[in-house]
């Protein structure tokens, strides 16, 4: 006997939606469960809800590129910019290597105001990784 899963109420889709895209959050602090939240939060709510399985999808695909990626290009960048330094260029490089360490930042804000506007009930799209996600709206 198949028991199929309820769906969830729009406060509750809000909710999930919303923590789906604050799962960028818990990048502070670990450095790397961000998108292993985001994507928990779709296996669980897959079935229930397309809205919040679209925003965690989205969050998931989002973090990889821009937390994880970004990571590793700041990591890539700073590590150039040290090898570089032993023959004073790098010391040049290092402005440009600052402003790649703010990719993971930005990537951080991007996903607070994601959340803030899907609890409000609006709609978010992350910019380019959006059309990435082969999970649609529901709207």
């Amino acid at each position: 006997m198949s028991v199929s899963p309820q769906p969830l109420s729009e406060a509750d889709e809000r909710t999930w939606a919303m923590l789906a895209h604050l799962s960028v959050l818990a990048n502070l602090i670990t450095g790397f469960l961000g998108p292993v939240a985001a994507i928990v939060i779709y296996a669980v709510y897959q079935e229930r809800s397309r809205y919040v399985a679209y925003h965690a999808w989205q969050s998931f695909i989002f973090q990889l590129v821009w937390w994880v990626g970004g990571g590793i290009v700041v990591g890539l960048v700073w590590a150039i910019t040290g090898i570089l330094s032993a023959i004073l260029i790098g010391l040049l490089c290092i402005p440009i290597a600052f402003l790649f360490t703010l990719i993971p930042i930005a990537a951080v804000v991007y996903g607070v105001v994601g959340a803030i506007q899907v609890s409000q009930g609006q709609d978010f799209k992350y910019w380019l990784t959006s059309d990435w996600s082969f999970v649609r709206d529901k709207a």
